[in-house]
């Protein structure tokens, strides 16, 4: 027989995870101000191994428009520039000799309301997954009635399951539009 509370339980984690993958997303689209989540993606090759950019280097933010790298290892300052090119980041390094620079562009209105668009298509992932979760727990219970569980429970089970997800969708509608905001501000 089916653990009511434990399967609402499995399916509000399940649905917090689509929370955190939208939030991890978002934190890497530039809204034209600098921000590391944009180079946490970048892969370095470190002495024959793809390593993550930030253990080779210090990554700082000095101003609203600037990302700073710092490689600790003065050699690897080409590795980095040339992982910066490969990724999606879509910025061209500046290199100093010390330091690599990412000047951050001024988006266009044009490009502002790209970004929109992708964070939606993003969002709509988000919310897709959440509704998988759903529709898999809903399934389970109308099986569940076959092993024994009450219609009552069943119904009760599933408007709070209908809940938990309406409460879902508003948080990554929330995420969406803070996002939005910051995108459109210029």
């Amino acid at each position: 027989m089916i653990d009511v509370k434990t399967t609402l339980k499995d399916s509000e984690e399940r649905m917090e995870m689509a929370v955190m993958f939208l939030d991890e997303q978002l934190s890497r689209i530039r809204a034209g101000r600098a921000n590391m989540a944009i180079v946490a993606g970048v892969k370095v090759n470190s002495y024959g191994s793809m390593v993550p950019l930030n253990q080779v280097a210090n990554v700082t933010v000095p101003d609203a428009r600037t990302i700073a790298i710092r490689p600790w290892d003065k050699k690897a300052i080409r590795d980095i520039e040339k992982a910066i090119m490969d990724s999606d980041v879509g910025i061209t390094p500046e290199n100093n000799g010390e330091l690599i620079r990412l000047n951050i562009p001024q988006p266009t209105e044009e490009r502002r309301r790209d970004l929109v668009k992708q964070c939606s298509k993003i969002a709509e992932k988000a919310k897709v997954e959440v509704r998988n979760v759903r529709s898999d727990v809903k399934d389970k219970l109308k099986k569940a009635i076959k092993d024994g569980l009450s219609e009552d429970n069943e119904k009760d089970a599933e408007d709070k399951l209908q809940k938990i997800h309406d409460k879902y969708i508003k948080r990554l509608d929330d995420l969406l539009e803070a996002k939005n905001k910051e995108i459109m501000t210029v």
